[in-house]
């Protein structure tokens, strides 16, 4: 599980790295991001790691080039990783037809129908291959892991956290596709990666999820722009999953509406500092 160094750049004071590697979950050569924070550079120090999924048709660089984080994770002391969205190049026919299936729209599902089923395993990737790559190559604190994620990537922030009680210590996600099992962009990828047994669809919707969360107790912090085109046309669907959230004891929501914003970068960059800090309440402690 060796590391390719594909590119370092100094960056308030830590690096922004970008690696490849072959991914064996996945059956392809892999690229993910990692800032690694001054702290863990200069003082050696073991830092707490937050990994961020980002959305459709994005691979690991957008979050990089365009949220600002790294000033944020610099002051907290916090090592961030962000992988790419989907397996690349598996030459499955038909996966580089559409924006929301396929290649930049993994899901983060482990898909279970061919052709998809050899390759597409992104679920097992981020909570198992990534991570393993990560204790090994990096000074992490092994049980200080937070997840968080926009649109496609809150979802998956989502169920991650949900689906592995205790793995995660905290999670938040902005404008995530909540229900997917309801929604097109969900109905679409599912029955593509999962069949047409909706039952196994659940396993991977964060309201159904958090309908029979059982596990530790579990806060999920769930940022919203007002004026997001796909809030509107209910792709994302958070009320759902409030509604879920306000029915079980284990778990518990904050919701924070933000007004006049959209679901671009733009919105991310605005409000990714306060993610940071709220992660770092739960990472440093």
């Amino acid at each position: 599980m060796a590391l390719e160094l594909i590119s370092s750049s100094k960056c308030f004071e830590g690096e922004q790295r970008i690696y490849s590697h072959n991914s064996t979950v996945l059956g392809c050569e892999m690229k993910f991001s990692v800032f690694v924070p001054p702290c863990m550079l200069e003082e050696k120090k073991e830092c707490p790691v937050l990994y961020y999924l980002s959305g459709l048709t994005c691979t690991h660089e957008n979050f990089i080039h365009k949220s600002g984080m790294q000033q944020h994770a610099a002051k907290e002391g916090i090592l961030i990783v962000n992988p790419d969205t989907s397996p690349r190049n598996v030459n499955i026919p038909g996966e580089d037809d559409s924006y929301d299936f396929g290649s930049g729209a993994g899901f983060y599902v482990n898909a279970t129908q061919e052709p998809w089923s050899k390759n597409y395993l992104m679920y097992s990737y981020v909570t198992e291959e990534l991570v393993e790559l990560v204790n090994k190559n990096f000074a992490v604190v092994p049980n200080k892991k937070g997840i968080f994620g926009h649109s496609m990537g809150g979802h998956g922030a989502l169920i991650c956290a949900l689906k592995n009680p205790g793995q995660y210590q905290s999670v938040s996600a902005f404008a995530p596709i909540c229900n997917p099992t309801e929604c097109p962009w969900g109905q679409k990828a599912f029955k593509g990666y999962l069949g047409d047994d909706k039952e196994q669809w659940k396993q991977y919707d964060a309201t159904h999820l958090a309908q029979t969360y059982s596990g530790t107790p579990l806060e999920l912090f769930i940022d919203q722009g007002s004026d997001d085109n796909f809030l509107k046309q209910k792709q994302l669907l958070p009320d759902n999953l409030l509604a879920a959230c306000a029915a079980n004891d284990h778990l518990q929501a904050i919701y924070k509406q933000r007004e006049g914003y959209d679901h671009s970068y733009y919105y991310i960059a605005t409000f990714v500092g306060e993610h940071i800090a709220y992660h770092a309440k739960f990472l440093k402690n």
